[in-house]
């Protein structure tokens, strides 16, 4: 080997090709992991991999950061409470696109990448949909070259760990920090107080005499920085995500200490740092959860700080800020970034309401992610004005300004001027969150094209009326990058070598593929893969659940957090019914089917939990049953999340999209799905609208009511009674439910299922779909017996599901909200 040179040793940490890549790992398992091959372990491999890609991560990085400066480019700073982003290894990879070199040289060191691989957790760092939905956001910025920067909380814990005992939910601490995280960088000299309770003072200017606002006697905490490189797909650009950390900004009480009051000396310091020890499972009911609303000010305030520090480094005209600055708020929960920077520019600044407002106002947009009126943000006033008297003053001033515009527009109607109120009055005041957003931001977008047009004409019908330009739709999409290339290999592979690789960053060139779904031998190919993948998943269900599966068995999933619109509880009783068809005649030919579910239910969810329980009591009995269990499995996989998402889309044949209509906002596992070859069954919900459009009527099964149906049914009076009496299969089902026959040890278990369906109104309308849900559940079955009609209906799902990239959905948020251009870079 050549004698190393400083130019050589440069190479080593930045060379993309095999031998750089070779001699970086083994440097780093000797020299800064103090391990040899006697001493490692594959934590050790792991790390040495990571911080050799972190090498080359780095150098992109500061090039890119570098660059945004020269060019004064206007950033985007992307405000969540929570990113998916799932292990990192594989997405690094991909993305700088070393995939074969990293490959060669792990086997050139002996070193098995799978095992290296499965030694990373996933990151703690989000629930589901909200945060998966960030993580692609963040991947489609850097891989377009916005420049654009994610911040968020740094939990020590995720929502939790599920396991699964006799079937029920139990949660265990999720431990991911438990070693560190080797992908993080902590940043001690970017830290920022971050200020709580105290009180407002009023004086008056000495300059001017203008009344003006001081905060004091405020208990602070320090946040700390923790950096993750995001790097774009093969482009050079690596953009950040910054996570926030609590630390203590209150010395150790010596004197306690020295007396032996041990927890006495700690004690402040613990609650400090409690700020961002957990993560709130996503049905908490934040209300009255003052460390919920602690941790959304925290995480605005730290960034809001270190936003306008970058701003400020290039430029001294505040005026200017909406230019070089966009802010976008991922729900409610980052919204209270509007009162903060009003803050900042009255009391620090000392700007006029009007310049502050203006520039607020051009610089904060907010995406809406619900429809459901009880998941909206509703804060106690009580508990704001403790924790944040200040911003609780500007909120009141906001909404009294707000009232005066209504006032001149509508007369005096105390009606309207109560719905619209930002401060919801009455005997526990609360200020709402999502009105705030509304009042104060640039723009407000829902989501999918159904959800935007709902949030139009019913929940925000008269905000719409006053600001008619002010709502738009962005659609929500997925990135190609994670979810076909990364997690289905051999079908990206089979894809390139037919159209080429312009897919992976532009995904409208796979309808290049529409020709081929009529081609048998790319059919036959096609299938193949999914065959590979469906026994990948038997392998790994065989492996923690020790119950065979048979990969030719329709694959039929339906994985999403555990909600009652969601509607778990609808496929579980299809279930049944399959189950007691089969009992009644065993030699009944049906296609064999595997279905699988995964997700969790927030611990205080019992309903929800109630329903993972139900689906595992009518598995253990199809599953331990051999007059059936040949011709139908179900299952319900343990600790659903992002690593396990990779290994069941792909696998899957039958997508279950079958929430109650006008009830989800969007959806993205609808979207995986589809891209990874399987057919969707679903409602007129959310994205599935769009979906159909795009693959065509005839490559989905869509069922059930309407969202003006189900509120025309409502209206009318809807009565669950009428369709349990007129369907045998539904009443036998829900007999046998409510006589404990999938519970025998404990008869009574299920009745508050039974309850919520008979007695108590059935609110999302299970019993209303049933029927239909059973019927289009014959068509997929009938579809699925003609092999070359179903391959070619899911080689169309592929080839027509391009319009739900996120680099389009990002590049729409670029283009009509944020007003940020790209930047280019040389790789």
């Amino acid at each position: 080997m050549a004698k190393k040179t400083a130019t050589n040793g440069v190479r080593i940490r930045s060379g993309m090709d095999r031998d750089s890549l070779r001699e970086d790992i083994t440097l780093h398992l000797r020299h800064t992991l103090a391990k040899d091959e006697f001493s490692k372990t594959n934590w050790d491999n792991y790390r040495t991999v990571v911080l050799s890609l972190l090498d080359r991560l780095h150098d992109k990085w500061l090039n890119t950061q570098q660059h945004y400066y020269k060019v004064d480019a206007k950033r985007v700073y992307y405000l969540s409470m929570e990113y998916l982003i799932g292990r990192l290894l594989d997405n690094m990879i991909v993305n700088l696109n070393i995939q074969q070199e990293v490959a060669d040289a792990l086997e050139d060191v002996g070193l098995d990448y799978e095992k290296i691989r499965d030694a990373e957790w996933d990151a703690g760092l989000g629930n589901g949909g909200l945060g998966r939905l960030a993580a692609c956001f963040l991947d489609s910025m850097a891989t377009l070259g916005i420049p654009a920067m994610g911040y968020g909380l740094r939990y020590d814990y995720g929502i939790f760990y599920q396991t699964l005992e006799n079937g029920f939910q139990i949660e265990k601490p999720d431990l991911w920090l438990r070693y560190g995280n080797p992908w993080d960088i902590v940043r001690p000299k970017i830290q920022y107080p971050v200020e709580f309770y105290g009180h407002q003072s009023m004086y008056n200017a000495p300059n001017n005499g203008h009344i003006k606002y001081e905060w004091k006697d405020t208990r602070k905490v320090q946040a700390v920085a923790y950096d993750t490189p995001i790097p774009g797909y093969d482009n050079g650009i690596v953009n950040n995500l910054r996570l926030w950390k609590a630390e203590s900004d209150v010395a150790l009480d010596l004197k306690s200490f020295n007396q032996g009051q041990y927890i006495e000396a700690v004690k402040e310091n613990q609650l400090e740092q409690n700020i961002t020890r957990v993560l709130y499972p996503n049905d908490k009911v934040f209300v009255g959860q003052e460390l919920r609303l602690k941790q959304e000010y925290f995480l605005v305030s730290a960034s809001m700080q270190d936003i306008i520090r970058r701003f400020k480094r290039s430029n001294d005209d505040w005026t200017k800020f909406p230019e070089k600055v966009a802010i976008q708020c991922n729900d409610t929960h980052p919204n209270l970034a509007i009162p903060e920077l009003m803050r900042v520019l009255l009391d620090d600044v000392d700007m006029t309401w009007d310049k502050a407002w203006d520039i607020t106002k051009n610089s904060i947009a907010y995406t809406n992610h619900t429809l459901l009126p009880e998941a909206l943000e509703k804060w106690p006033v009580s508990l704001v004005r403790n924790l944040l008297p200040r911003h609780l003053n500007i909120i009141y001033e906001i909404n009294r300004r707000f009232m005066d515009t209504i006032r001149a527009s509508y007369g005096n109607d105390t009606g309207k001027m109560a719905r619209l109120s930002i401060i919801g009055e009455g005997e526990n005041p609360v200020v709402h969150m999502a009105h705030l957003g509304i009042v104060g931001a640039k723009k407000v977008n829902g989501v999918a094209a159904l959800h935007s047009r709902l949030l139009k004409e019913t929940m925000f019908r008269e905000f719409h009326e006053m600001f008619p330009d002010l709502f738009t739709n962005k659609t929500n999409g997925i990135t190609p990058r994670r979810w076909l290339k990364q997690c289905n290999p051999d079908l990206s592979n089979l894809i390139t070598k037919h159209i080429g690789d312009k897919w992976v960053t532009n995904l409208d060139e796979l309808k290049k593929l529409e020709p081929l779904a009529e081609d048998k031998a790319f059919q036959k190919e096609f299938a193949k893969i999914k065959l590979d993948n469906k026994k990948k998943l038997a392998s790994y269900i065989k492996k923690t659940t020790d119950v065979d599966v048979d990969p030719k068995s329709m694959f039929d999933i339906q994985i999403k957090r555990i909600h009652e619109y969601k509607r778990q509880l609808m496929a579980a009783l299809h279930v049944a019914v399959l189950y007691n068809r089969l009992k009644k005649n065993p030699d009944l030919d049906i296609v064999p089917r595997t279905v699988i579910f995964g997700g969790k239910a927030a611990p205080g969810y019992t309903m929800a939990k109630l329903h993972i329980k139900l689906i595992n009591s009518i598995g253990d009995l199809v599953n331990n049953d051999p007059q059936v269990n040949k011709k139908l499995k179900c299952l319900f996989l343990e600790n659903y999340r992002v690593t396990l998402a990779e290994m069941m889309i792909p696998a899957a044949n039958l997508s279950e999209q079958i929430s109650t209509a006008g009830m989800e906002a969007s959806g993205t596992g609808n979207m995986k799905f589809a891209l990874n070859g399987a057919l969707t069954i679903g409602t007129l919900d959310g994205a599935n609208v769009e979906i159909k459009e795009e693959v065509g009527d005839e490559n989905i099964f869509i069922f059930g009511l309407t969202v003006e149906e189900v509120e025309e049914l409502r209206r009318q009076g809807y009565n669950p009674w009428d369709y349990y009496n007129a369907s045998a299969e539904l009443k036998m089902v829900l007999d046998q439910v409510r006589a404990g026959f999938f519970s025998p040890e404990d008869p009574k278990l299920f009745q508050p299922i039974i309850d919520a369906l008979l007695h108590k109104g059935d609110y999302f309308m299970v019993l209303a779909d049933f029927d239909a849900y059973i019927k289009e559940q014959k068509l997929v079955e009938k579809a699925y017996r003609k092999t070359s009609d179903w391959n070619r209906k899911a080689i169309l799902n592929v080839a027509r599901i391009g319009k739900f990239s996120s680099d389009r959905t990002i590049q729409d948020y670029a283009d009509e909200i944020w007003e940020a251009p790209a930047v280019k870079l040389k790789k």
